[in-house]
């Protein structure tokens, strides 16, 4: 079985494979080819791939590559000139929100291809080696709260001195997910004040966990997925959430937002009155950018100053900045995934729509898509 590592075509500065991943896949008996320059932008130089026992080909190769791969690892999907060149049958595999690539899907079920969505692998703990998703997320939280100490003007911690005291800031991150909790952990680390909401009361003790204060606003009901990620809420639940949260806002120096619903827009959280009443020079850090943003005035991909001089910064994607660590995990997530469905006696990827993780990750089987 050969697998193929296409660079990049986007902004993207991450990369599917890593020596040490290319290693364990020539281990099991599987050849890889990586694209020049693939690992580039996480300093993984084309060297250290052969040193690895990979097989570095020219960018000019790339569509005779794609060609022959029985198996496409990738960070984001392929475009449409790409995936006409894979051959029938052939594995793509990478994050895949088919509801923001519908020109995607649609070449990859006329070329036949099967596409194993990485954001859909079960939030179980037999598959929590191969959750990419989570580990994105994980950095992401991380990288939010040192962006948001990058703008604001103020010490996180609390210091002491001999001209005087500075108190401690205040951060406030909504939504206690992976990001979420690893936001929190991070900015308390760093000396910050702590407080936190999520619309699923059973986080509280997690919040608590790891020192952050819980801040509890009744919505009535509301509750998680079977995959622990909370439910969508209505738009009274919302308006409610935005009241209780906005004395909250106001009092906070650094606000993160982390709030995504699978395969709709973000909701909205912050609005302009919030952020209006927030304090000058206060940071609002939206982890959610991606889907659409939980903050009205969000500009994606930049960031922006509003006429109160609050900070919004929309830059998404934000463990791209951390790149070579979370290549690192992402070819890791990648790695255990191939090994969990690699077949050593027909020597390609087990096919099994009703195997307990390719029943909720693989999009497109053999051209047919299963989440239309």
């Amino acid at each position: 079985m050969q697998i193929f590592v296409p660079r990049e075509i986007s902004e993207e500065t991450r990369v599917a494979v890593t020596p040490e991943t290319v290693k364990k896949f020539v281990q099991l008996g599987i050849s890889v080819v990586v694209e020049q320059g693939a690992g580039e932008k996480s300093l993984i130089s084309d060297e250290a791939y052969k040193q690895a026992g990979a097989r570095v080909v020219l960018n000019e190769k790339r569509s005779s590559e794609l060609q022959n791969a029985d198996v496409v690892l990738h960070v984001l999907p392929l475009d449409g000139t790409d995936i006409a060149h894979l051959k029938p049958h052939a594995w793509h595999i990478s994050f895949f929100d088919a509801f923001r690539y519908p020109e995607a899907l649609e070449a990859f079920k006329k070329q036949q291809i099967n596409v194993i969505a990485l954001e859909r692998i079960p939030r179980t703990s037999f598959a929590q080696k191969m959750d990419a998703l989570s580990s994105q997320s994980n950095l992401a939280g991380y990288v939010g709260v040192l962006k948001g100490v990058q703008y604001l003007r103020k010490t996180l911690p609390m210091l002491v001195t001999s001209a005087g005291t500075l108190q401690a800031a205040r951060v406030f991150v909504i939504g206690v997910g992976v990001a979420g909790l690893q936001a929190i952990a991070t900015a308390k680390r760093l000396g910050a004040r702590v407080e936190a909401f999520d619309t699923r009361p059973e986080v509280e003790e997690q919040v608590r966990s790891v020192g952050a204060k819980f801040v509890k606003i009744d919505l009535g009901q509301t509750g998680s997925t079977q995959q622990g990620y909370a439910k969508a809420l209505t738009d009274e639940q919302l308006q409610r959430q935005r009241d209780g949260m906005t004395a909250v806002c106001v009092r906070s120096d650094i606000v993160i937002t982390t709030a995504k619903v699978f395969a709709r827009k973000a909701p909205l959280i912050l609005t302009k009155a919030m952020t209006d009443a927030m304090q000058p020079g206060s940071v609002v850090v939206d982890l959610a950018v991606e889907a659409g943003g939980n903050t009205e005035g969000l500009v994606a991909g930049q960031n922006v100053t509003t006429p109160n001089g609050v900070h919004i910064l929309g830059e998404g994607y934000w463990e791209r900045l951390v790149a070579t660590s979370a290549s690192q995990m992402f070819a890791s997530n990648l790695f255990a995934l191939v090994e969990y469905l690699f077949d050593k006696d027909t020597q390609q990827l087990r096919c099994d729509e009703q195997d307990a993780i390719l029943k909720s990750c693989l999009w497109v089987k053999n051209g047919q898509a299963r989440f239309e």
